[in-house]
C-alpha cells in the first residue's frame, strides 16, 4: 500500500491544490474526516472550515473552505469547494469587513435573496472563527 494519498482541492475559480499527501483532514458536515492511504470509499458534505494537510506528522498547510463536497477512495481525496484559500492569505481586518458586509446583506435581502445571504453570513462567521483558532493554535 502507498504511504500517500492523492489530494485535490478544486474551487469554482481554479484547481487550488493537487499533490500527494501523508494525511488530509477535511471538515465534514458531521465531524472532521481524517484521510489516510487505504481509507474506505466515502462521499460527504463539507462544512465551512479548515482543511489541514499533514507532512512528517505535522500540519504543513491550512486551507479555508466555504463548504462543498468530498469524495474519498483508498488512494484519493477530492474536495469540491464553494471557495478555498490558504488561511494566511486573509487577515483579521479583511475577515471582519467580510462579516460586516454579510450581516448588512442579510438585513437588506429580499425574500428571494435571504437564503444566499445567510449562506454568505455562515461562511464569513466560520472564516473569522478559523482565524481565531489558527491564532490560538499555530502549526
Amino acid at each position: 500500500m502507498a504511504d500517500t494519498v492523492e489530494f485535490e482541492l478544486v474551487s469554482p475559480d481554479k484547481l487550488v491544490i493537487s499533490e500527494s499527501v501523508e494525511m488530509v483532514v477535511v471538515p465534514g458536515a458531521e465531524g472532521n474526516i481524517g484521510v489516510l492511504p487505504g481509507h474506505s470509499p466515502l462521499i460527504a458534505t463539507v462544512r465551512p472550515g479548515l482543511i489541514d494537510i499533514h507532512e512528517n506528522g505535522k500540519i504543513k498547510d491550512r486551507i479555508f473552505v466555504g463548504g462543498g463536497f468530498a469524495e474519498v477512495s483508498p488512494t484519493r481525496c477530492t474536495v469540491l469547494a464553494e471557495e478555498a484559500f490558504l488561511i494566511q492569505e486573509v487577515n483579521r481586518a479583511e475577515a471582519e469587513a467580510r462579516l460586516a458586509d454579510a450581516k448588512r446583506k442579510v438585513e437588506e435581502a429580499t425574500e428571494a435573496e435571504i437564503a444566499e445571504a445567510h449562506r454568505h453570513l455562515t461562511i464569513s462567521e466560520a472564516l473569522l472563527a478559523m482565524i481565531d483558532y489558527v491564532e490560538r493554535n499555530p502549526h
